[in-house]
């Protein structure tokens, strides 16, 4: 068989050559038709919105229309602004016999018009495009060339061939990988501290998962370096297109870990064309507070046991009391008086009436208000009195400072916030409300055990003691109706006015009333924000998801488990972790134990099993540590080695030492980031030591490192990690596994046994 010299033997187009350079021109030549449609989109897009935006008045239901319109053009503009970079990254040739030949890929669909709109790009997530991550040699599925296209900006820099052949070599068979050239060289990319997309280079296993069905709770386990994250972010991008209506309404909660974590993902959404999902940590999602306290990790784990949510609806029955025997109120210069049994009365038909606490309360009131009246009207002379006068007595009553005071006492009004405080702030409160709930110990972490501020272990207990107490809105929603009143009041006021200035100038022209009535004029006056149900959830703590997204959900207390499943009472979730990585003392053991109070077994496990962050050097060390944790677990297989071994030195000062270290690591990336892993208690210490060094060089806590990775990390002081918690061996796991590069470590006291053999 004759061969091309600008061919394999596996027909792949060898690079460099002429042949190879023509193609390369004409898929630059294709890509570019792609970047003019997209301008053209935009231009029409912005367009049609601006002529929106200019449309006034007009019906209600022409109003709603114009809102839908103004909502659909701004999200398209969004999305088609977001999607620069790379737009096209992919190419499927298929076998003569498929309908389709080529087919070229991208992050988002672009059509031709003029021509029984034939898609020009096909969007990643359309079902025509599975082959692209799917298909390999053994099972084409009708392909017959994957092409992976390299871009800057709006420039195609190279292309990888796979000829899905059988008789073609194929390297990563062993791994089941796909386009592994494209795969590789991202992989090698330098980090910016930015996580980017894998949207060109999903694997089988991560497709799998991101296409799975909407509904149900599905638990993705995957080591380090499994690319969990990807996969649940592309998930979320994944179930947006599929299910746009149902989504758009409801919208997606992705929940991370903490703050630098969301920071690094924060572009990955926008990137694949989707700006509607809310990220946030759990610390967030109590509106108005970003818990950003700091408190012992002996707080944060009493804090999130089961228990406190019976802890913390004993502290509200507490605050729900009798008079111990007789409450005496001064009322126009007479005494009446409140019993325990009229009290204790009034209390058991307000709890029996299974309403929160601030809602119970109007029963309580109004039981008080009618012991008080006929009180008061026996004084008076109740043979005296028609219907009309104990009204007025009881109205009277009800307004009475005095009597509002001592209703107060009895059962107050309370805000989650403020009984929270309270709670942990007087002994004697937490120690009634906890009764043999928590131990002495328990008790005393918990008033001891943070700053000021809010912290992320406070939230879910916000939210608990927030469904218990309920929101007596009564009051707000007068006030929003009186002001309705006032607001179509001044908006008819100016219709009239305006009205009198037509009938001078021309009767014979139309009138305003023709075209703006009251309450639209008064509707165009009050702010109105076209929000996102993503922001509009942010701003709801009673908002319910459409789907829920969790990364790193090892690390989720109970308590929080319970304030997630309020947001997703559908429990459609995907829940994305490791239990061999969970820190957190309250984090979780066991998949089931989480899971099995909410769903039972009513759950899915997939597992992720390659490591595409992690090289082999620096997976065998963590391994070795992943041993001592649990013998049955196994760590994921790495698909590549650098050649570097993992080094370990001592430091006996390092103020000295550990600066040289870190401008070793950064010569040796040439350009890319470094992390220097610290416990908690040397943090500080750290940080103002590397004050003055490269950007690139980060100095983080195990915890605040997680979900994240860098070209090198420098570990210091593993048995101080190790040491440090219960979870020590599990911290380590974390700390070794972020590196896709360089691993050192920098021992300051006693070896960590796991670790010997570093050179």
């Amino acid at each position: 068989m004759s061969v091309s010299p600008d061919r394999e033997t596996d027909g792949t187009l060898v690079d460099g050559t002429p042949e190879h350079a023509a193609e390369l021109a004409r898929e630059q030549a294709y890509v570019t038709t792609l970047y003019v449609k997209l301008d053209a989109e935009r231009v029409e897009a912005q367009r049609r919105l601006d002529v929106t935006l200019k449309q006034t008045g007009g019906t209600p239901q022409a109003r709603t229309e114009r809102d839908v319109a103004t909502t659909l053009y701004s999200d398209r503009l969004a999305q088609l602004g977001s999607v620069e970079q790379g737009l096209c990254f992919g190419r499927l040739d298929f076998l003569p016999e498929q309908d389709e030949e080529t087919t070229y890929i991208g992050r988002l669909g672009l059509f031709d018009e003029d021509d029984e709109y034939r898609p020009l790009l096909v969007d990643w997530r359309a079902p025509v495009a599975r082959p692209f991550y799917l298909a390999t040699a053994a099972s084409p599925d009708g392909v017959r060339r994957r092409r992976h296209l390299r871009s800057l900006t709006r420039k195609v820099t190279g292309f990888d061939d796979e000829v899905l052949d059988l008789s073609a070599a194929d390297q990563g068979q062993d791994l089941g990988l796909a386009g592994e050239a494209a795969l590789l060289a991202a992989l090698e990319r330098r980090r910016t501290g930015e996580m980017s997309d894998i949207v060109a280079t999903i694997q089988a296993e991560q497709d799998r998962i991101i296409r799975a069905p909407l509904g149900g709770v599905m638990v993705v386990q995957g080591g380090p370096g499994t690319g969990k994250t990807a996969v649940a972010l592309h998930r979320a991008a994944y179930l947006l297109y599929t299910h746009r209506q149902q989504l758009t309404t409801r919208g997606v909660l992705v929940v991370g870990p903490n703050s630098t974590f969301l920071r690094y993902i924060g572009q990955v959404l926008p990137s694949l064309g989707e700006t509607g999902v809310l990220l946030a940590t759990v610390g967030q999602l109590y509106p108005g507070l970003d818990a950003d306290g700091v408190e012992s990790r002996e707080a944060a784990e009493v804090k999130g046991r089961p228990v406190m949510a019976d802890v913390l609806a004993n502290a509200v029955r507490d605050r729900q009391r009798v008079p111990e025997p007789v409450l005496e109120i001064e009322y126009e210069r007479d005494l009446l008086k409140l019993d325990r049994k009229t009290c204790a009365e009034a209390r058991t038909r307000a709890r029996r009436s299974r309403r929160p606490h601030n809602l119970a309360r109007r029963l309580f009131v109004s039981d008080v208000l009618d012991a008080l009246t006929r009180q008061a009207a026996r004084k008076l002379g109740e043979d005296l009195l028609d219907a009309q006068d104990v009204q007025d007595i009881r109205a009277e009553l009800a307004a009475d400072k005095g009597i509002a005071a001592a209703v107060d006492s009895l059962w107050p009004k309370l805000t989650p916030e403020g009984l929270l405080d309270d709670l942990f702030a007087e002994r004697e409160r937490l120690r009634s409300a906890a009764g043999k709930l928590l131990s002495e110990a328990d008790r005393t972490h918990l008033e001891s055990g943070r700053e000021a501020h809010w912290t992320p272990a406070d939230v879910p207990l916000l939210d608990e003691l927030a469904e218990l107490l309920g929101e007596d809105d009564t009051d707000e929603r007068a006030e929003r109706r009186r002001r309705d009143r006032v607001e179509r009041a001044y908006a008819e006021g100016v219709l009239d006015i305006l009205e009198q200035d037509d009938e001078i100038v021309d009767e014979e022209l139309l009138r305003v009333s023709d075209v703006l009535d009251a309450e639209l004029f008064a509707e165009r006056q009050q702010a109105r924000s076209e929000l996102t149900a993503a922001q509009r959830a942010a701003q709801d703590r009673t908002w319910t998801f459409g789907h829920v997204i969790v990364d790193e959900a090892q690390e989720l207390s109970a308590m929080d488990w319970r304030l997630l499943m309020r947001r997703s009472p559908n429990r459609s979730m995907t829940l994305v972790g490791d239990v061999a990585q969970t820190g957190a003392a309250g984090g979780a053991r066991t998949w089931d134990e989480v899971l099995s109070p909410y769903v039972d077994d009513r759950w899915k496990l997939e597992q992720l099993t390659v490591n595409y962050r992690t090289p082999a050097e620096i997976m065998a060390v963590a391994a070795r540590v992943l041993a001592e944790l649990d013998v049955d677990l196994k760590a994921p297989t790495s698909v590549r080695e650098t050649g570097f071994r993992p080094w370990a030195a001592p430091s006996a000062d390092l103020a000295a030492d550990l600066p040289g270290f870190v401008a070793g690591e950064l010569s040796a990336v040439d350009g890319g980031t470094v992390a220097v892993l610290t416990p908690a208690a040397r943090a500080e210490e750290i940080r103002e030591l590397l004050a003055a060094d490269d950007e690139r060089v980060s100095v983080l806590t195990v915890e605040r490192a997680k979900g994240l990775e860098f070209d090198s990390v420098l570990l210091v002081a593993p048995d101080e990690i190790t040491g440090g918690s219960p979870r020590g061996l599990n911290d380590l796991y974390v700390a070794l596994t972020r590196a896709t590069r360089r691993l050192g470590v920098v021992q300051t006291g006693d070896a960590v046994p796991a670790l010997d053999g570093l050179g």
